[in-house]
């Protein structure tokens, strides 16, 4: 057995590769999966190859295959995010045979593990090479630098980048750094020890050997400081064998340090120091062999460190009586004599390709190369949603609120209807007409009720996803509390488990139930305003008929309003019109904005900034931020617009109250106008509630759209997380079985399933199947129940009427022709101990054995050989008599947890 150690493998499955990407391109790309078919076969293929190298015996050409996936991983997580909702599995490398593999939706997880698998190829190619040579030196010193250059490479490019969310159970113990470091260390601390040993062979001298020796026990001793210090989940995930195996080397090579620095001191004369050293490294090497003897070390380090022992306690026994004879030396203490200076000759070197990965593959083999990159995709995204947000918050909504502003103003100052009833005594005013005949092409009532009813329904279809979710979610908790009846589980409880999903639902109830309010309140206001609503449907002249003219005198000439009074009116209706400018202004600010929303593509910007990077370097939207903001900047004149509308709209809106004062103060008291003034405002406001319902409906419905698609992703992911833990119970409860099947003994033979149970019969020394026959008296009541089965085993046993036996005379020549029947099987539960009568008993005389009737389905078949004798009673053939085996059963179909069947009765 060699004395390095070898990492192993981490073993993989299959992954569904071609449906997930598939489903990923169709949902978040703006491309089809037919055109990647030949990217996904190749992807398929190169990790194929992987698994089979795993799987077979190490050699040196699979490592391309480890190098060439790795690169084109490197490509694809350019172009693909690290979840695409491909489930990857593969087993830590020191767990049992069997174990449960680890599942995560990453493909970072997939790239960690392919470095970590091409680090064990290295160490495993170095284990294999024949050492006792120098060129075997060299290529085993070659392998564990690539090995632990590999695992360098793995700790500070892969290990960041991988990451797992705040759900995960259970977290790669062999991909985090500490462990990472402690195997970095053990290969470099192997590969200073092929350099050792080749100094050694090669007859260096022993001050540099002895140097080389404690650069080997220094790497070593990082190694197992490495893993020691890390928290007890990754502590312990190592064997307790390696971490053996690496403090024994490291008190070898401790001692190997001193042995060779003592020869040294030999040569200068310093025999002091030189039976210190000894003295020292006797200690070392005494420590490590005991540790060695009491723990599972490979036999041939436990050889290693005893040969260095029994060399040290030569040499020690005679530098002791040299120096009790001869030099008479002080010995020094050990921390006075000078420390061995350590020298490391290997370094962790890190295969080109996994610097170059380009280099591996060429310009025209990159998977997905046609595919924009993820980083650059999302960067996209976030910039329309950015774009989106900023026009409908900074200038939709900064515009709509002016416009609120200016409408709650005037419907206090009961404008423009008080200008109207005062300017057009008869007849509508023109305003008025043209907001009720847009009530009326729009059939106002009619859409109102229609989007109340979509509104209500699709409140019901989004409280019932949510509630669907929840199902799951039970469903699984049931499955759950099930499985824990039949099964010791240790993953969390599903209440446990799942609290981040209940917490999410709860928030959307919350959402579901104030939306559910407001439209409530949105019901009301119709309900309230349905009348006035319905009269602006009405023709021009029914709406006519509504509206009161004002009065007019006895002698038939209209009453006019005095003069001051109309320069009011004319003032306000300039400042009307004024305003009227400014909100039309603002909304053709809002109209340009929306329009360059449409319009506004940021791609193609986004793909010349992605040009200036390495075509392998994983993009993120983070990297693309300067060109969003100089992209959103385009936007700034039209919040700059909207700022300057506002200020002069807060100066027109202060003169009109002033203005309105002067005018109400100027006005006679007229019954008529008053009236007039009333319904126009009354039908004014009822177009205003119809705006502001009719507005609030269409936010309804948007916004239980969009609460549906949210509640469809969150059911999908209940959905995932349901399939997850039952898969996962689901492999728990195989393995329990299979581990069940092999430690439930071999069940013997079952009786027929008719026959009732019987008490076990105690076993005897003789061979299990020769019994001792106990046959009753002749006279026992015994024999009268006795049922006979069937002459022939194969067939069902089938209970036989109760007949009475007779056995014939000891004289009788029925003896000899009498063959033995088969041992019956009795129907009736409890045995008992026959006992034979005496030879001289007047039982055997009286009483004769009849042969059973031929009631039974099958006639018994007789043997036409020769007469048999029986034999005497007394005789010992009776003891060792061979029962004959009970009736075969009848099929027994297993059954999950089923019990081991009992004894078979004898």
């Amino acid at each position: 057995m060699p004395n390095h150690l070898g990492i192993p493998f981490k073993k993989t499955y299959t992954a569904p590769i071609r449906a997930s990407v598939r489903d990923y391109i169709l949902r978040h790309t703006e491309d089809h999966p037919d055109a990647y078919k030949s990217d996904i076969a190749q992807w398929e293929s190169l990790r194929g190859a992987c698994m089979n190298t795993a799987a077979g015996a190490p050699h040196s050409s699979n490592v391309d295959s480890f190098l060439k996936y790795h690169a084109q991983l490197v490509f694809i997580l350019a172009k693909l995010p690290s979840d695409i909702n491909l489930e990857i599995s593969y087993v830590h490398p020191f767990s049992a045979s069997g174990s449960i593999p680890l599942t995560l939706r990453s493909l970072a997880f997939e790239r960690a593990s392919v470095l970590f698998n091409l680090a064990a190829l290295y160490s495993r190619l170095a284990t294999a090479e024949d050492r006792s040579s120098q060129d075997g030196l060299k290529r085993a010193t070659t392998y564990y630098q690539s090995a632990a250059g590999t695992l360098s490479y793995l700790s500070s490019s892969a290990l960041p980048k991988l990451r797992f969310p705040a759900d995960t159970e259970e977290i790669p113990t062999d991909l985090t750094e500490p462990f990472v470091r402690s195997l970095e260390n053990l290969m470099l601390a192997q590969a200073q020890e092929c350099a050792w040993q080749r100094a050694v062979a090669d007859l260096y001298k022993n001050g540099l050997i002895a140097k080389l020796a404690a650069g080997v026990a220094s790497l070593y001793t990082s190694s197992l400081e490495a893993i020691r210090s890390a928290p007890s989940t990754i502590s312990s995930s190592l064997p307790s064998t390696w971490v053996t195996h690496l403090e024994t080397k490291q008190r070898h090579f401790r001692a190997a340090a001193q042995y060779r620095k003592s020869i040294d001191e030999l040569e200068a004369n310093r025999y002091g120091d030189e039976l210190r050293r000894l003295m020292d490294a006797e200690e070392e090497a005494k420590k490590g062999y005991s540790l060695a003897k009491r723990s599972s070390v490979a036999p041939a380090v436990i050889q290693d460190i005893k040969s260095l022992l029994d060399v040290l306690q030569k040499n020690l026994g005679r530098a002791q009586r040299d120096n009790d004879l001869i030099y008479h030396c002080n010995i020094p203490a050990s921390t006075a004599i000078d420390p061995i200076q350590e020298v490391i000759m290997v370094k962790s070197n890190v295969p080109p390709g996994l610097l170059d990965p380009k280099s591996l593959i060429g310009s025209g083999g990159i998977l997905f190369d046609d595919m924009l990159g993820w980083g650059a995709r999302e960067a996209v995204n976030i910039y329309n949603d950015n774009k989106q947000t900023l026009v409908k918050e900074r200038v939709v909504e900064a515009a709509q609120v002016l416009d609120d502003e200016a409408d709650r103003l005037l419907r206090s100052l009961n404008l423009p209807a008080s200008l109207e009833a005062l300017e057009r005594p008869i007849g509508l005013p023109p305003s008025l007409l043209k907001k009720a005949e847009e009530v009326r092409l729009e059939q106002g009532p009619d859409r109102i009720e229609a989007y109340l009813d979509d509104v209500q329904h699709l409140a019901r279809r989004a409280m019932s996803l949510l509630d669907e979710a929840m199902d799951i979610l039970d469903s699984e908790a049931s499955e759950d509390e099930a499985a824990r009846k039949e099964l010791s589980l240790s993953r969390p409880l599903s209440h446990e488990a799942n609290r981040e999903l209940v917490a999410k639902q709860q928030r959307y109830r919350t959402v579901l139930l104030e939306a559910a309010q407001s439209d409530v309140t949105v019901r009301e206001k119709w309900e309230e305003s349905e009348a006035a609503i319905v009269n602006l449907t009405l023709d021009e002249e029914e709406l006519e008929a509504l509206v009161p003219s004002t009065t007019v005198s006895i002698d038939g000439k209209v009453s006019m309003a005095n003069n001051q009074t109309q320069i009011y009116a004319r003032a306000l209706r300039a400042l009307l019109e004024s305003l009227d400018d400014i909100r039309k202004d603002c909304s053709q600010l809002v109209a340009r904005a929306q329009r360059l929303v449409e319009a506004d593509d940021i791609k193609p910007s986004i793909i010349s900034a992605a040009s200036n990077f390495n075509r392998w370097e994983e993009l993120t939207p983070a990297m693309f931020v300067d060109v969003s903001d100089a992209e959103l900047a385009k936007y700034d004149r039209y919040i700059q617009g909207l700022a300057e509308g506002k200020k002069k709209q807060e100066g027109i809106l202060e003169a009109i109250k002033s203005k309105n004062e002067q005018f109400l103060s100027s006005r006679k008291e007229d019954p008529a106008v008053k009236d007039r003034e009333i319904v126009l405002h009354n039908l004014d406001m009822a177009y205003a509630k119809y705006l502001e319902i009719t507005r609030n409906l269409d936010e309804g419905r948007k916004f239980y759209n969009e609460m549906a698609s949210i509640l469809l992703r969150f059911k999908e992911a209940c959905r995932l997380w349901s399939n997850r833990r039952s898969q996962e119970a689901q492999s728990l409860y195989q393995l329990f079985q299979s581990l069940s099947i092999q430690e439930e003994p071999k069940p013997p033979e079952q009786e027929s399933p008719d026959k009732p149970a019987e008490t076990s019969v105690p076993e005897h020394p003789s061979p299990p199947q020769r019994h001792k026959a106990n046959i009753p008296s002749l006279s026992s009541t015994e024999w009268e129940p006795q049922e006979f089965p069937p002459a022939q085993p194969s067939t069902p046993v089938r209970s036989r009427p109760k007949q009475k036996a007779n056995l014939p005379s000891l004289s009788s020549p029925e003896w000899e022709a009498q063959e033995p029947p088969t041992a019956p099987t009795p129907s009736h539960p409890k045995k008992k101990k026959a006992n034979l009568p005496s030879l001289s008993s007047p039982e055997w005389k009286t009483e004769g054995l009849a042969p059973p009737p031929s009631s039974s389905p099958e006639p018994e078949r007789q043997k036409p050989s020769t007469k048999k004798t029986l034999p005497s009673l007394s005789s010992a053939e009776w003891e060792t008599q061979e029962l004959p085996p009970p009736p075969p059963p009848p099929p027994v179909t297993e059954r999950r947890g089923a019990k081991t069947p009992r004894k078979q009765r004898r």
